[in-house]
């Protein structure tokens, strides 16, 4: 995930870098201020955009239909809205904005004292992941409810998943860089979201009704795992490998393997590394970049996890 931070105190450069990371658009200034200046920190990163967001001045921007899902989450300030033909909504630290990918969108009076984290997630990438966590098609667009309770048990965890997230996606180095753990985050904002907003198909996530997966899609599974061990795997992918929902696919692999499919994944890693690590020169590498290589983000875990495998560390096993 690439970080982007720009700063301007230009209108046409501010309406440019919305248009360029998020949607085309019109701003324009009500306050009149002088001296404002727009900040913007974006991590666009595939199916997923975030950015953390401010003007400086009262301004109102209008939009065409937006083409995505888009949820703006005031971290200080409000901002006033409204999307097609219905009423206008206020947008608090207490109260996100959600907005559908359809219906032309105004953003009434975004304050010049409101800072923001905005993510945009692109329309097909949540139906298809509704539809997986479902094991059932999804006509879209999902009618989202158009605010977001910040201050009950689902929206504060989605918020702070969501102010993780934003702060990890600014650190250089961080390990929301990583392949494998950034498509989990990102992934995991998404059915945050579908769990915690108001929605058509809300009560069927809170209750659904897996049902085991046919041995062969549990071997189908393996043997993509097998053939690419060090892939970024997420539950929700490996599940459409198999042809099956992502708890159908838990199910499965706890039946017939005794472990979860990121168990299993992880014993492969393990065997890859160890493999590497009997063969390196320990002259020419080290365990860090042989366990980033094998799919493991984070070194002191991976040396606990090798450890309680082959029973000793994997710098031992490198040197010997």
């Amino acid at each position: 995930m690439l970080f982007l931070t720009e700063s301007t105190g230009d209108l046409d450069e501010a309406r440019s870098i919305i248009a360029r990371h998020f949607y085309t658009n019109f701003v324009d200034t009500l306050s009149g201020r002088r001296g404002w200046r727009a900040r913007f920190g974006i991590a666009p990163a595939g199916s997923v955009t975030l950015g953390d967001l401010s003007f400086g001045t009262d301004i109102r921007m209008q939009f065409g239909e937006l083409g995505a899902y888009h949820v703006d989450v005031p971290l200080t300030g409000a901002m006033t809205w409204r999307q097609g033909n219905g009423p206008s909504h206020t947008a608090t630290t207490s109260k996100a904005a959600v907005f559908q990918p359809v219906g032309g969108t105004t953003l009434e009076r975004w304050s010049g004292d409101c800072r923001l984290l905005a993510i945009k997630i692109d329309k097909q990438a949540l139906e298809n992941h509704l539809a997986a966590l479902l094991d059932a098609p999804v006509p879209g667009p999902v009618q989202l409810r158009p605010t977001l309770d910040l201050s009950g048990a689902a929206g504060a965890s989605w918020l702070n998943l969501l102010r993780l997230v934003a702060a990890e996606s600014a650190r250089s180095g961080g390990l929301l860089h990583h392949p494998v753990l950034g498509a989990r985050l990102r992934e995991d904002l998404i059915t945050g979201l579908l769990l915690a907003a108001d929605h058509p198909y809300r009560e069927a996530l809170h209750r659904p009704r897996p049902v085991l997966a046919a041995p062969r899609s549990v071997r189908r599974v393996v043997e993509v795992m097998r053939a690419e061990p060090s892939r970024p795997y997420t539950v929700v992918e490996l599940a459409r490998i198999a042809g099956v929902s992502p708890r159908s696919l838990q199910l499965s692999f706890r039946r017939y393997l005794d472990m979860p499919p990121l168990s299993y994944l992880r014993e492969l890693r393990l065997g890859v590394a160890h493999e590497q690590l009997v063969q390196a020169d320990p002259s020419q590498t080290t365990v860090a970049d042989i366990a980033y290589q094998a799919g493991f983000p984070h070194p002191s875990r991976f040396a606990a996890a090798y450890r309680h495998r082959y029973g000793v560390y994997p710098s031992e096993t490198l040197r010997s």
